[in-house]
């Protein structure tokens, strides 16, 4: 299966092992609620969903590589005890708390969340000391002497012997009391988190083009070679803060995230190219509707592999807008609902009481998030723009002359009222350079294969479609209905599949 089936499975099992009968009792009794076992070769985003999960259930994640941990810190160190047995003293031996059992406790108390998941990566791992301990660890959620505490699903993960020379194969006993789940890199999948995360345009662009060189791993005669999912995300991240800052991208940086020379030659070559085509088409003239006849010429007599990187750029520029709106859409419909909540009786120092009430409970929300692993970026950032709007507030009304709460209220809702209008005013905008790429994708490549694949991502991006969906585009409506977007759509991303770009 790829990471996304696997994604689904594993949160379908979470749920279901933390379902309680009528009396509160867990449906699936723990000694029953087996450990999910994710096999699959490294850097294909198994960290990665199951900090998705945790954010998508409000549960939290405690997460640890085993291959860091010795035997002590697992199980916890002996301490000697007094015990009477017998009217006897004796000296007992007893165990500290395991480290790993404490992160939970400690995740517990700072978020308030009593549920959660154990991610427990490279379990094929553990030391020979450890491992005796597994099969117990697996069975009864016990590490040492002290349990993992109900409601804490565990997760475990690791990598086929091929790609980690420390792993050591589970014998079918253990296998026996796992659920096993062998997932495979798939790039089409990832490639949905990578624009949701906004990974760089020239990386989508080129694993368009190049999708054998999205996960690659081989033996040569200098060693083993290795290009991952992970490599990517990080080069991605380099390479914007390297074009903030206006340094040079070589095949030296390159090298340092995808280790096979070929694909580190070719990708830096389609870099530079791509940077090339940027310069060259000037996106921003083609959005603003005011594309250059050179411009709109060479697109026509692009090859189909200059005209992808050229749509992809034109994309992800409007993409990135629409999800900035989006955000800011989810961020106003909260604070529309915190001012509503406030009420606007008493004094302005009540008012201000309250405000300062929201505000701590935001930041609280936010810490307690944070500290269970289950903060998306979404909802960091609403809170956060929540805080910095009544911050503003409050100095706002602090230098009014309000008589009371419900004039100082109305500054409030002044100053939500230009915040919204001005959401308006960019949506607006959105909505032309959109219109502006359709128009020059009509001219440009008519009603060929790359209008397909324009409608195609729209569709598919979850920022985009809720755009349409919520502020409409004739020209998105128009050619879905003429391309009949569902009968076309599978048909050609299979034949581009097969072409040798």
């Amino acid at each position: 299966m790829n990471i996304k089936q696997a994604k689904e499975y594993i949160k379908d099992t979470v749920q279901l092992y933390l379902k309680k009968d009528e009396f509160g009792e867990y449906r699936i009794p723990v000694v029953r609620q087996r450990p999910i076992f994710m096999i699959g070769a490294p850097g294909i985003g198994k960290t990665a969903i199951m900090e998705q999960i945790a954010q998508e259930l409000s549960i939290g994640l405690v997460a640890y590589s085993m291959t860091h941990h010795t035997r002590q810190s697992a199980l916890g160190l002996p301490i000697i005890n007094q015990k009477e047995f017998g009217e006897k003293q004796y000296q007992v031996s007893e165990y500290t708390m395991s480290e790993i059992i404490s992160s939970i406790y400690d995740v517990m108390k700072e978020s308030g969340m009593k549920e959660g998941i154990l991610f427990l990566d490279e379990i094929n791992c553990v030391s020979e000391t450890l491992s005796p301990s597994m099969l117990q660890f697996l069975q009864y959620k016990v590490f040492g002497r002290h349990q993992v505490p109900d409601g804490w699903v565990i997760v475990t993960a690791g990598n086929p012997p091929e790609y980690n020379k420390s792993v050591h194969d589970f014998d079918v006993v253990t296998l026996d009391r796992l659920k096993v789940m062998e997932v495979e890199a798939d790039y089409n999948t990832w490639k949905e988190y990578a624009v949701s995360k906004g990974i760089h345009n020239a990386v989508i662009s080129y694993l368009d083009l190049k999708k054998d060189h999205f996960y690659h791993i081989e033996t040569t005669v200098k060693g083993k070679t290795y290009v991952t999912a992970r490599g990517w995300e990080d080069l991605s991240q380099i390479l914007q803060l390297y074009e903030e800052e206006e340094l040079p991208v070589d095949e030296n940086l390159v090298g340092q995230y995808l280790r096979n020379d070929k694909i580190v030659k070719e990708f830096t070559a389609y870099y530079d190219l791509y940077n090339k085509y940027k310069h060259d088409y000037k996106i921003e003239e083609i959005l603003s509707g005011n594309a250059s006849e050179n411009a709109l010429e060479k697109a026509k007599a692009a090859p189909f592999d200059e005209r992808l990187s050229l749509l992809g750029m034109l994309l992800d520029r409007v993409q990135e807008d629409m999800k900035t709106i989006m955000w800011t859409a989810d961020y106003l419909l909260e604070m529309r609902k915190a001012l509503g909540s406030m009420g606007k009786d008493g004094s302005v120092e009540d008012l201000l009481g309250r405000m300062e009430k929201q505000m701590g409970a935001r930041d609280k929300l936010i810490h307690s998030l944070m500290a269970a692993g289950a903060l998306s970026d979404v909802e960091k950032y609403k809170n956060r723009s929540i805080i910095r709007f009544l911050e503003q507030g409050m100095k706002l009304v602090r230098t009014g002359n309000a008589s009371g709460a419900e004039q100082a209220f109305d500054s409030l809702r002044s100053a939500f009222q230009q915040e919204a209008d001005a959401m308006k005013k960019s949506t607006q905008q959105i909505g032309e350079k959109l219109h502006h790429l359709f128009v020059f994708a009509e001219q440009a490549f008519a009603d060929g294969n790359e209008m397909l694949i324009l409608v195609t991502e729209l569709t598919v991006n979850e920022y985009s479609a809720r755009f349409i969906a919520t502020f409409g585009c004739p020209d998105y409506q128009k050619h879905n209905e003429e391309l009949m977007i569902s009968d076309r759509q599978s048909k050609f991303m299979a034949e581009i599949d097969k072409l040798d770009l």
